[in-house]
C-alpha cells in the first residue's frame, strides 16, 4: 500500500511527560510494524475532539482544549423514550478515567511534532498528521456548537438540531478568534469561518491534513434515506438547485480561506445516487471543482447494522469516478474510542468479512484496469479506555495483507456500469428523473444483500474510454442507457461482440437498438400490489411469494413494458394487476452469440416506517423482494447461485466473485452458517482450495461455509454422480514444482483448471507419490485446461 493511516484519540497519552509520550508512540509503531513495512508512508489521524478545537482556537497555545475524554455522548442529549433513566451511552457520558489529564494547544502541538519525529526515526518513512472535523455532538463538549452558535445545527441526526450543516451561516459574535480577532461578523458562512480558522490552526500546530467526518461537506443528514429534497412522500424538485448551490458555496468559501491543506472525507453512509436523490449532494462538482479532496472511504456503518450491501454499493458509487489526483481509500473499523465497543473483538466477533468483502471490490480506470486501494486506514488503534491490546494488530494484519495480495487484476463476475455523470444530470439538470436515481442505487444495494456477487464498478465515462475488450469475461450490469448516447453505443458493441449485458430499472428512455433486441414496447404502467410470477429457479426449499409491492415514487415509476411478441425473447418474470400483465424480466440470446437480459426491479421497502434511518424492507415471507431476482437472473448466463435455508426468514448470505491471475477469489459473509450455498458455473461446480463440495445429482454442488470466508478457486468439476469432491493444497516435494492441488472424489468428471498466468500444469491420476501417477490427457479451452472422464484423485502440479 502507498499509505497506512493509524487513527487514534488522545486517550493513550494520559501521561504528559515527553518520555511517556515517546514510549506510547514507539509502542504503536511496534504493534503495527508488519503493516508499516508494507507501506510507503504513514499518517496519524488524531481524534482530538470533534473539530471545536479548530472553531474555538484563539491563537493562544496555553488555552485548554475540550477534548474527547468521554465514553458516551459528550454533549447534552435529549431524553429518549426508550431510556427514561438515562442509563445508556446515548443519553449520558462517563470520563474514560477519573484523572483524565488536561490538554492545551501547546501540548497538542508537541504531540504532533513527536509523532512525526519519532515515526520517521523508527520507520524511515515520511510521516504526516491529520485532524478531524465532525458535525455531531458525540465526541467532545462544544460550547461553540451548542451554546454560542446553535444556529449552525440544522440536522436532526442524534436529536433535533444537533448536527452541523456545512451550508450554515453564523450570527455575529464579539469574541476573539485566531482568524477573526475582532469577532465574527453577522452572516459569516461556516465555510469562511472554518476555513480561516483551519488555516491558522494547521499552520500553528504543524498539522498536515483535514478529515471531514460523517458526511460533512456533502449533505445535511448523511445517515438518512430522507433529506433536504426528499421527505419520504415527495421529491422537492423546486429545492434541488438551492440546496446544491448552498453546499458548493461551503467548498468555495472554505478553499478561499484555506487553499492548500489536503482534505480527506468520510462521505455519507449511503451512495452517490442516494445522496443526490435525498439531499441534492453535488458529488461531481465537489470532485471536479479543484477543491483538493479525496474520494470518500467505505462506510464503517455495516459493522453496526450488518448492511454490507449498503457499504459495498456506497463505496463503489463513490469511487466510480475520482477527484483529480485522488487516492482510493480503504478504512477498517477495529476499535471505537467513544462508544465502548471494539468491532474486531465484538461486533465482527474476530471474523474478517469486512476486510475481504470491500477489498474484493475495485473500480476500473479509463483503460479498463482495476485500481488497487492506495491507503489503508484503521479506525481506531485505541479503544474507549485508551487501551491498545496487542491481539488486535496481531489478528487483523494477516487478513489485511492477504486481501491486498489477492486484490483483483481484472473485472469480476459482474461489473456495475455506474452512471455517475448521468445521475447528476438527471437530478440537477433534469430533476424529473430523480426518482430513477433514488431507485437505482437502493435496488442494487438490496440485490447485493440478497447475494448478487457485485465487486467491480466502471463509470459510464470510463466504460466508453476503455471500449469493449476489458469486459469480455464479465457480465455488464447497467441501468437502461439513453437513446444515441456513447454509453448505449458501447453496450451495443459489447453485446454484438458476444458480450453479456444485464439491464435493470425502467426502460422509458432505453436506446432503440437494445429495446428492439428485447422487443421492449411501452404499455400503461401498473403499480401497487401486483401478482408476481417467475420461471427462474428459486432458492432451494424457499416458497416464492406470489405478490409484490411496486411503489411508483421510489421505483422510478410503475411497470410499463408489454409482453414481447417475439418467440426468441424469453419472459422470465411477470407482474399482473386487474387483468393487466407486464414484463418484469426478459432475456434474449442473439444469433451472433451475445446475451442481453433485463430486470425491471422495484424498491421493496417502506421509507415512512424508518426504524434505523434506513428503509424498512417488506416482509419477504409475504411479499417477493424484487432485488433477489438479480441473483437468479445469472442463470440466463450459465451461473447458478442459490441458497438452501433450513428455516424461514434467515438472512441471505453475501457472496463476491473476484478475479486475479486467471483464478477466482470468492469472499463471503454468512449471517447464518446453517444456510448452504448451492452453485454451478458454465465451467462446472467451483471447488475452492481447502473446501469440500457435495454434488447433489442434479449437476450442482452444495457447501457449508463459516461466518466469513475467502478462498481461491481454480478447479471446476462437472459430473453426473452425487458425492463429495474436495480440493486441497499439497506440498511440492519436487525441484521445479511450486504448487500442487489435489482434487479427490471425482467420478467420470469433466475437470476444468484455470492455471496461473505463465504456468504449464501437469495432470496425474491416483499418485502413490507426488508426480509419479498416471498422466491424464488434457486440452486447452479458453483460459482453462480441461480433462475429461476423470475418476479418482487428480493431482495438478505446476
Amino acid at each position: 500500500m502507498k499509505r497506512l493511516i493509524l487513527e487514534i484519540s488522545l486517550k493513550p497519552f494520559h501521561d504528559s511527560s515527553p518520555a511517556a509520550m515517546a514510549d506510547v508512540i514507539r509502542g504503536i509503531l511496534r504493534q503495527w510494524d508488519r503493516l508499516i513495512r508494507s507501506a510507503e508512508k504513514i499518517s496519524f489521524l488524531l481524534w482530538t475532539a470533534e473539530g471545536s478545537e479548530i472553531l474555538d482556537y484563539k491563537g493562544r497555545m496555553d488555552d485548554e482544549i475540550q477534548w474527547a475524554k468521554w465514553i458516551g455522548i459528550a454533549n447534552d442529549s435529549p431524553a429518549h423514550s426508550w431510556d427514561p433513566g438515562r442509563r445508556t451511552l446515548h443519553s449520558s457520558r462517563w470520563l474514560y478515567r477519573e484523572d483524565a489529564s488536561v490538554w492545551t494547544y501547546a501540548r497538542l502541538r508537541d504531540l504532533v511534532a513527536s509523532l512525526k519525529t519519532i515515526g520517521q526515526e523508527v520507520t524511515g518513512l515520511p510521516v504526516t498528521v491529520g485532524t478531524i472535523f465532525d458535525p455531531g455532538p458525540e465526541f467532545a463538549e462544544s460550547s461553540f456548537k451548542y451554546e454560542r452558535h446553535p444556529e449552525i445545527n440544522k440536522g436532526d441526526i442524534m436529536g433535533a438540531c444537533q448536527w452541523v450543516h456545512c451550508a450554515a451561516t453564523l450570527r455575529g459574535d464579539a469574541g476573539s478568534y485566531a482568524g477573526f480577532p475582532q469577532g465574527i461578523p453577522d452572516g459569516t458562512t461556516l465555510g469562511t469561518f472554518l476555513g480561516r480558522q483551519s488555516d491558522h490552526f494547521f499552520r500553528d500546530l504543524g498539522i498536515d491534513y483535514l478529515w471531514l467526518s460523517n458526511g460533512f461537506g456533502y449533505s445535511l443528514d448523511s445517515w438518512n434515506v430522507t433529506g433536504e429534497v426528499f421527505d419520504g412522500d415527495r421529491f422537492d424538485l423546486a429545492n434541488v438547485e438551492g440546496v446544491n448551490a448552498s453546499i458548493l458555496r461551503f467548498w468555495e468559501d472554505f478553499r478561499r480561506e484555506c487553499p492548500s491543506v489536503p482534505i480527506e472525507t468520510r462521505g455519507s453512509n449511503l451512495s452517490t445516487g442516494m445522496d443526490l436523490a435525498s439531499d441534492a449532494a453535488p458529488v461531481r462538482e465537489i470532485f471536479r471543482g479543484g477543491y483538493g479532496v479525496t474520494a470518500p472511504v467505505n462506510s464503517p456503518w455495516a459493522a453496526l447494522n450488518g448492511d454490507y450491501g449498503l457499504e459495498i454499493v456506497g463505496w463503489l458509487s463513490h469511487i466510480a469516478e475520482l477527484p483529480e489526483g485522488s487516492a482510493v481509500p480503504f478504512r477498517y473499523y477495529i476499535h471505537d474510542p467513544w462508544w465502548l465497543n471494539s468491532p474486531w473483538l465484538d461486533r465482527y466477533g474476530r471474523e474478517p468479512h469486512d476486510i475481504y468483502l470491500p477489498l474484493a471490490c475495485s473500480r476500473l480506470e479509463a483503460d479498463g484496469t482495476p485500481r488497487q486501494p492506495d491507503s489503508v486506514a484503521l479506525l481506531t488503534i485505541d479503544d474507549s479506555y485508551g487501551r491498545m491490546p496487542d491481539e488486535v494488530p496481531g489478528e487483523i494484519t494477516p487478513h489485511l495483507l492477504r486481501a491486498l495480495a489477492d486484490f483483483p487484476d481484472q473485472p469480476g463476475l459482474v461489473t456495475w456500469v455506474y452512471p455517475f455523470d448521468e445521475y447528476h444530470d438527471w437530478t440537477l439538470g433534469n430533476p424529473t428523473r430523480i426518482s430513477e436515481v433514488f431507485f437505482g442505487d437502493w435496488f442494487i444495494r438490496g440485490a447485493v444483500n440478497a447475494g448478487f456477487p457485485l465487486n467491480t464498478v466502471v463509470s459510464t465515462r470510463n466504460l466508453v474510454s476503455s471500449g469493449t475488450s476489458p469486459f469480455a469475461g464479465t457480465i455488464l450490469v447497467s441501468p437502461a442507457p439513453p437513446e444515441d448516447s456513447a454509453w448505449a453505443d458501447t453496450l451495443v458493441q459489447h453485446v454484438e461482440s458476444g458480450g453479456r449485458l444485464l439491464l435493470y430499472g425502467p426502460l422509458d428512455h432505453l436506446d432503440a437498438r437494445i429495446a428492439k433486441w428485447l422487443d421492449a414496447r411501452p404499455a400503461p404502467a401498473i403499480a401497487g400490489e401486483v401478482h408476481f410470477t417467475t420461471t427462474l429457479r428459486p432458492d432451494a426449499g424457499e416458497q416464492v411469494p406470489g405478490k409484490m409491492l411496486v411503489r411508483e415514487l421510489t421505483s422510478g415509476g410503475g411497470v410499463g413494458v408489454a409482453l414481447p411478441a417475439r418467440d426468441d425473447v424469453e419472459v422470465l418474470a411477470t407482474v399482473e394487476r386487474d387483468g393487466e400483465t407486464r414484463s418484469f424480466a426478459l432475456a434474449r440470446r442473439l444469433p451472433a452469440g451475445g446475451t442481453v437480459a433485463w430486470v425491471r426491479g422495484a424498491f421493496c421497502a417502506d421509507v415512512k416506517a424508518i426504524t434505523a434511518r434506513l428503509p424498512e424492507a417488506d416482509d419477504p415471507a409475504e411479499w417477493f423482494p424484487a432485488e433477489r431476482l438479480m441473483r437468479w437472473m445469472l442463470q440466463v448466463f450459465g451461473y447458478e447461485i442459490t441458497y438452501v435455508k433450513p428455516a424461514g426468514k434467515l438472512i441471505d448470505p453475501l457472496l463476491l466473485a473476484a478475479r486475479r491471475d486467471n483464478g477466482w477469489f470468492f469472499s463471503g459473509y454468512w449471517p447464518s452458517t446453517s444456510v448452504r450455498l448451492g452453485w454451478r458455473f458454465p465451467e462446472g461446480v467451483p471447488i475452492p482450495v481447502g473446501c469440500d463440495v457435495l454434488f447433489t445429482g442434479d449437476g450442482s454442488g452444495q457447501m457449508h461455509l463459516p461466518k466469513a470466508w475467502h478462498r481461491e478457486c481454480r478447479v471446476f468439476v462437472t459430473q453426473p454422480e452425487s458425492g463429495e469432491v474436495s480440493c486441497r493444497e499439497q506440498y511440492s516435494g519436487e525441484i521445479g514444482i511450486s504448487r500442487r492441488l489435489l482434487v479427490t472424489g471425482l467420478k467420470d468428471a469433466r475437470v476444468t483448471f484455470l492455471p496461473q498466468v505463465g504456468t504449464s500444469p501437469a495432470f496425474t491420476l491416483n499418485d502413490a507419490y507426488l508426480g509419479l501417477g498416471t498422466p491424464v490427457p488434457s486440452e486447452k479451452s479458453g483460459p482453462g485446461i480441461v480433462a475429461h472422464h476423470v475418476t479418482g484423485d487428480l493431482l495438478i502440479s505446476w
